[in-house]
């Protein structure tokens, strides 16, 4: 069984992070959503609300699994897991840039685990995290950036954070 994972901090996951992860789906026998943390970033969800949104988003295709790794190294969680590959979407230049970093940084600490670097569609190439929470700040229909659940999910925590 061919295993990938694609990690995240999915703070909160958008239509980009979807399509990647049903594309992803075709590919692989399994995908691993992998929530994990970032150090440079201040989630507003927790590791338990990340993951119970990306699984709804999820529920009609079998072979996405979704996992929370908040302490733990990707490319070691990749490996207990039994992955052959982690699976980064890539917008622009300077994400190839980082990704590339990464990937070299996996390769040193597990080369049986590759990393494989997917094109977003040029109709989420403009999506991030950040620019939907913020975009939420100002109470902007979200829909066409998140799935309705999410969209709820995030206009009721940025109302609680600023109420």
């Amino acid at each position: 069984m061919k295993k990938i994972v694609y990690p995240g901090t999915f703070d909160p996951i958008h239509y980009g992070h979807i399509d990647i992860t049903k594309r992803a789906s075709r590919l692989f026998d399994e995908v691993l959503i992998c929530v994990s943390d970032n150090l440079h970033k201040n989630p507003l969800f927790s590791h338990e609300e990340r993951a119970e949104m990306i699984q709804e988003c999820f529920i009609d295709i079998p072979n996405v699994k979704v996992f929370s790794n908040p302490k733990n190294l990707v490319v070691k969680f990749a490996q207990d897991q039994g992955a052959i590959a982690i699976i980064r979407g890539l917008r622009h230049v300077s994400d190839f840039e980082l990704e590339f970093q990464m990937a070299n940084v996996n390769h040193e600490i597990n080369s049986d685990i590759s990393t494989i670097l997917m094109v977003s569609k040029e109709k989420f190439l403009h999506l991030n995290s950040t620019i939907i929470r913020e975009l939420a700040q100002y109470s902007t229909n979200l829909e066409k950036y998140v799935p309705s659940h999410v969209a709820d999910r995030l206009m009721k925590k940025v109302g609680q954070k600023n109420g």
